[in-house]
C-alpha cells in the first residue's frame, strides 16, 4: 500500500499539533505499520480500496494473534485517527474504521491498599534527606491522587503551601489544581528544608535524585518497593496503587463520583466509575443508617 509517506506526515502532525509524547507517537507508528503489513497480505494497495470489512478482518486477525481487547482497541483508535487525517487531506472520502468496535475488555478492578496499610506505608521514620524526600513523595501521591508522571514532572512553583494546593500537568497537557492534605503539606515542608542538600542550584524540579537532577519515575517505583517491603505492606505495591487507594477511599467517604473525577483529572466519568466497587458491608451499613424503612427492628 502506497501509504507510508502519508503515515509519516500523520506522525509529524501528531507531534506538532497534538503535542503527544514520544512513546505515544511510537505506539501509533507500530499500530499503523502492523495495519499496513496486514493490507499488503490482503493485497490492498491503495487507501481508497479500504472498507469496513477489511478493518474488521484486521481486528479479527489481531484477536487470533492473542492481542488483548485493550490492545485491539488501541490499534483501531490509531487507525481511526490516521484515516481521519487521510479524509482531511483529501486522500479518501470517508473514514471506514469509524464504526468498527473492538471486543469489550473484561472489567478489572484496580488493586488498592486499605486505610491501615496506607498508614503503615506512610509512617516512614528517619531524617536522612532521601527518607524525608520519600515521605513527601508518598504522602503527596496518596493525598492528591497524582499519577507518577505528574509527580516527577512537578516544578518548585507548582506547589502553593499557603493555599495547600498543587498545580498538575496531566494527560494531554491538561492543567488542574488539586488540594494537598495536612500531612502531605507537613512532609513537603520538611523536604523543602533539606532539598538544597541534594538539588543543584539551578534545578527547578521539585523532587530530585541523589545526583541533584529531576527524579526519574523508575527511581520512585524502586523506592516505593523498598519501603513497602520494609513496612510489611503486601508485595506488588506501585505508585499508581496509591492513586487507586486515594480514589477508592475518597469515594467511599464522600460518595461524590463527579468530585473524584475532577481530582483525578479523568476526561470521562466512565473511567472514574471503576472506583465504585465499595464492599457490600459498607453499602449495607450506609443503607441501614440512611433509608427510613431499612432500620432493623430491635428483637
Amino acid at each position: 500500500m502506497q501509504a507510508e509517506q502519508h503515515l509519516e506526515a500523520f506522525l509529524k502532525q501528531l507531534k506538532a499539533e497534538r503535542r503527544l509524547s514520544k512513546n505515544t507517537i511510537m505506539a501509533y507508528k507500530r499500530d499503523l505499520h502492523d495495519f499496513l503489513r496486514f493490507c499488503s497480505r490482503e493485497e490492498l494497495h491503495e487507501l481508497t480500496e479500504l472498507n469496513s470489512h477489511a478493518v474488521r478482518r484486521f481486528a479479527a486477525e489481531s484477536h487470533r494473534l492473542g492481542l488483548s481487547p485493550r490492545s485491539i482497541a488501541r490499534r483501531l483508535s490509531s487507525l481511526r485517527s490516521f484515516l481521519s487525517f487521510a479524509v482531511q487531506a483529501g486522500l479518501i472520502s470517508s473514514n471506514v474504521a469509524i464504526n468498527v468496535q473492538a471486543p469489550k475488555p473484561s472489567r478489572r478492578l484496580p488493586n488498592t491498599l486499605d486505610v491501615d496499610q496506607v498508614a503503615s506505608l506512610l509512617a516512614l521514620e528517619g531524617k536522612k534527606p532521601l527518607t524525608v524526600r520519600d515521605r513527601a513523595i508518598l504522602e503527596l501521591l496518596y493525598s492528591s491522587g497524582l499519577r507518577l508522571s505528574e509527580l516527577v514532572g512537578l516544578d518548585l512553583n507548582d506547589l502553593d503551601l499557603n493555599d495547600r494546593t498543587v498545580r498538575v500537568t496531566g494527560k494531554g497537557q491538561k492543567m488542574r489544581v488539586v488540594p494537598v492534605g495536612k500531612f502531605a503539606a507537613e512532609a513537603i515542608q520538611a523536604w523543602l528544608k533539606v532539598r538544597s542538600a541534594l538539588a543543584g542550584s539551578d534545578e527547578k524540579a521539585f523532587f530530585v535524585s541523589q545526583r541533584g537532577g529531576r527524579l526519574a519515575a523508575r527511581t520512585v517505583q524502586a523506592r516505593l518497593k523498598k519501603w513497602a517491603l520494609a513496612r510489611g505492606v503486601p508485595m506488588g505495591v506501585h505508585p499508581h496503587m496509591l492513586r487507586h487507594s486515594f480514589a477508592s477511599h475518597l469515594l467511599e467517604s464522600s460518595g461524590n463520583l463527579r468530585a473524584v473525577q475532577e481530582l483525578l483529572g479523568h476526561a470521562s466519568i466512565s473511567t472514574t466509575q471503576v472506583y465504585t466497587h465499595l464492599d457490600f458491608q459498607h453499602l449495607a451499613r450506609i443503607y441501614d443508617q440512611s433509608h427510613p424503612r431499612a432500620r432493623r427492628r430491635e428483637d
